[in-house]
C-alpha cells in the first residue's frame, strides 16, 4: 500500500529519485511549447476585456424573479445597441450587462426596457458609465510595478544566492508561468479586470517564495561540491528538487484548495463574474508555479551553470571522466552530501583547537618501562596518601576520648610516648 509520508522520507534520503535534471531539456521543452502556445492564442484570439479597461455603460439590476439573459439581448437589439454587450449574472436574483458607451437618451431607453423586460421597478435597474482612460492608467501601473518587481528579484536573488545564474532560471520561472496563466484566460474567456492583474502580481510572488525554497536547497546541498569527486553539480541539483518536491506539493495543496472552493462558488454560486477573475488567477497560477519551480527552474539552473566556462562544467568533465565518460546518472545519497558538506566545518573547528604536545618519554625508546614504573610509583604513592589518612584518623579518634593523666617515669618524661625517638644506626 502506498505510504505519502514513507514516498517522502524516500525521496529526501535519495533511496526514491527521479530524475529532474536528466530529464531536464524534455520538461523545459514542455514549459516551452506551452508558453509559445499561450503567446499564440493571445495573439489570436486576444482578451476579453472588462469595462474598466474598454470603457462603455452598464446596468445592474436586483431584485428579479427572471434570471434568464436573453430578456436583456432582447431590449439592447431592439434599441439598436448590439456590439459589445455582455449579460452575466450575479447571484440569484440580479444580473449586469454590459455594453459600449450609451448616451444619456439611449441610457434613460434601455434602463425602461431592462425594468419592463424583467418587471422590477426602474429604481431597481442602476446604470453606470466607466471611461476607458481608467483602465488605461490601471494597465500602466500594472505593467511598471511588474517591472519594478522582475528587477529587484533579480538583483535581491544574486544577492542573496551569489549566483546570478539562480536569478536568470527564477525569472524565467516566472515568465513561464506568467505566459501560461495568461494563456488560460484568453481560452477560457473570462473578464480580465483589476482583480486579475491583482491575482497576476500575487502568483508572481507565491511562484517565486516556492522557487527560493527550491534554490536554497541547491545552496546548501553544493555548497563546496568541487571538493569531492563523487557527484556532479546536477545530480547534487537533482537531490535538491527531490528533496523539496513534498514541501512543494503539501503547500500547494493547502493553498488551492480554498482558491479552488473561492473558483467554485464564484462560478456556480454567485455567477460568472463574481470572484471568478481573480480565483482563476491564483488557480491557474499556483499550480504552475508548483510545477515551475520544481521542473523548470532546477534544469534550467544546471543548463546556465553548464553553458558557462566555469568551476560546474570543469568539474563535470572529471567526473564524467573518472566515470569512463559514462553519461549514467549516480543516485546521490543525502547522507553522504551531508557529511562532506560537515567536513569543513569540522576541519576548522579542529583547527581552533589548541592540542597540547606529549611528553618526550611518551615518544622515545623504552618509553613502555617509563610509563610502567611511573604508574608504580604513582600507585605507592596513593597508598601512602591512604596510610596516613588512616593514621590521621586514628589520632583524631584518640583525641577525643577522655584525657587520662599518666604517671611520671624516670628521666622526667610521661612515658614511652613522650620519649625521643631513637635512630637506628646506619640510617639517617
Amino acid at each position: 500500500m502506498f505510504s505519502y509520508q514513507k514516498w517522502g522520507n524516500e525521496l529526501y534520503t535519495g533511496e526514491r529519485t527521479y530524475q529532474i535534471v536528466g530529464k531536464g531539456r524534455f520538461l523545459m521543452g514542455i514549459g516551452g511549447a506551452l508558453m509559445a502556445t499561450s503567446v499564440l492564442i493571445v495573439a489570436v484570439f486576444g482578451f476579453a476585456l472588462g469595462i474598466e479597461f474598454r470603457g462603455g455603460s452598464q446596468f445592474t439590476i436586483t431584485g428579479s424573479e427572471v434570471t434568464s439573459q436573453q430578456p436583456a439581448y432582447d431590449v439592447l437589439k431592439k434599441a439598436g445597441h448590439t456590439e459589445g454587450v455582455r449579460v452575466s449574472n450575479l447571484g440569484q436574483s440580479s444580473l449586469r450587462v454590459q455594453t459600449s458607451q450609451l448616451s444619456d437618451a439611449d441610457t434613460r431607453e434601455v434602463r425602461e426596457g431592462l425594468a419592463g423586460a424583467y418587471k422590477v421597478d426602474e429604481s431597481a435597474v442602476a446604470s453606470t458609465f466607466v471611461g476607458p482612460t481608467w483602465g488605461k492608467d490601471v494597465s500602466t501601473k500594472a505593467l511598471q510595478g511588474l517591472a519594478t518587481f522582475l528587477a529587484l528579484v533579480a538583483i535581491v536573488m544574486a544577492i542573496y544566492f551569489r549566483r546570478w545564474t539562480m536569478s536568470v532560471a527564477a525569472l524565467f520561472a516566472l515568465l513561464h508561468d506568467i505566459l501560461i496563466t495568461v494563456g488560460v484566460f484568453a481560452v477560457t474567456r473570462v473578464e480580465v479586470t483589476p482583480a486579475t492583474v491583482i491575482g497576476f502580481l500575487t502568483i508572481l510572488g507565491y511562484s517565486l517564495y516556492d522557487t527560493v525554497v527550491v534554490f536554497d536547497k541547491v545552496r546548501e546541498n553544493t555548497r563546496g561540491f568541487d571538493q569531492q569527486h563523487r557527484y556532479t553539480f546536477g545530480e547534487l541539483v537533482n537531490l535538491a528538487a527531490n528533496q523539496t518536491m513534498v514541501r512543494s506539493i503539501n503547500t500547494s495543496i493547502v493553498a488551492i484548495l480554498p482558491v479552488g472552493s473561492i473558483l467554485l462558488l464564484g462560478s456556480l454560486l454567485l455567477g460568472a463574474g463574481t470572484l471568478t477573475d481573480i480565483a482563476l488567477a491564483l488557480f491557474v497560477g499556483m499550480i504552475v508555479g508548483t510545477f515551475s519551480s520544481i521542473f523548470i527552474a532546477s534544469p534550467m539552473l544546471v543548463v546556465l551553470e553548464q553553458a558557462i566556462k566555469g568551476r560546474v562544467k570543469e568539474h563535470t568533465a572529471e567526473i564524467r571522466a573518472k566515470r569512463g565518460h559514462s553519461d549514467a546518472v549516480q543516485v546521490v545519497d543525502h547522507k553522504v552530501v551531508a557529511k562532506e558538506d560537515e567536513e569543513p566545518r569540522r576541519a576548522k573547528k579542529r583547527a581552533d583547537v589548541v592540542v597540547e604536545q606529549e611528553p618526550e618519554y611518551l615518544s622515545g625508546p623504552g618509553w613502555e618501562e617509563q610509563e610502567q614504573a611511573r604508574s608504580a610509583k604513582a600507585t605507592k604513592v596513593e597508598r601512602k596518601a591512604k596510610s596516613a589518612k588512616k593514621g590521621g584518623d586514628d589520632v583524631a579518634a584518640q583525641a577525643d576520648e577522655p584525657h587520662v593523666a599518666r604517671p611520671m617515669q624516670a628521666g622526667g618524661h610521661r612515658g614511652n610516648a613522650a620519649q625521643p625517638k631513637k635512630r637506628k644506626k646506619g640510617k639517617r
